[in-house]
């Protein structure tokens, strides 16, 4: 008995913190959300959302994922509904999908780092949203809640090239009066690299400016 509940010997998942790089790759493979990326590393939230079963553990690149028996707070469903409907509230503004036909608002093309002509005359004055690629395809309203009114700029911190979004990102906040730069992120430790090549970029420039950030859950929501 621990805080006025039941232990009960049962399987539950066990992660070996040596061995986790706080990919997140395991997340959406737990429909309990019973795993979340704190500090760096995955961790087991609430004993109550794990149901033992072991779906995660295959999708560790790492090993770090095992099923250990001990004892440990009885499963529980109500617990994991009501958890999951937190998840899913995280951002109220989100609440109400985009249709499918939904308009873009994207403003320009290409929209890729690499491609982008730093002399290109829509980024004088421009709010910039760097996004990283993975954000549209994992938070559903991507267009009204970032993209509205903004010039972005897509690339991935893990398998882009850093050094050439740095320069490309220096030579526009050096040619041009750039009005606000806002960071959209992934979760996974990997995509936090983006903001840091967005404060080199400004210092290469010469340039002082508030980065905004917005970093996306692997579930889909806004987590902060």
């Amino acid at each position: 008995m621990i805080r006025g509940w039941t232990l009960v010997l049962r399987k539950i998942v066990k992660i070996d913190e040596s061995k986790c790089d706080g990919c997140g790759l395991c997340i959406p493979a737990c429909p309990e959300g019973a795993l979340r990326v704190i500090n760096g590393k995955v961790r087991l939230v609430n004993e109550k959302y794990c149901d033992g079963l072991g779906a995660c553990i295959k999708e560790c690149p790492k090993g770090a994922l095992t099923i250990e028996i001990r004892e440990a707070e009885e499963f529980g469903e109500g617990a994991v509904r009501r958890n999951l409907e937190v998840v899913s509230c995280t951002h109220e503004a989100s609440s109400e999908p985009l249709s499918l036909g939904g308009k873009s608002l994207l403003s320009h093309w290409p929209v890729k780092i690499v491609l982008i002509n730093p002399k290109a005359p829509f980024l004088e004055g421009a709010s910039i949203l760097i996004a990283a690629d993975c954000v549209p395809f994992a938070y559903a309203n991507f267009h009204r809640d970032f993209l509205k009114d903004r010039v972005v700029l897509a690339g991935c911190p893990k398998f882009g090239d850093v050094w050439a979004y740095r320069d490309k990102l220096a030579q526009i906040f050096n040619g041009f009066n750039v009005k606000d730069v806002e960071v959209v992120r992934m979760e996974v430790p990997c995509c936090s690299g983006l903001r840091l090549i967005t404060e080199e970029a400004l210092k290469l420039a010469g340039k002082k400016m508030d980065i905004k950030e917005a970093v996306i859950s692997v579930k889909g929501g806004i987590i902060s």
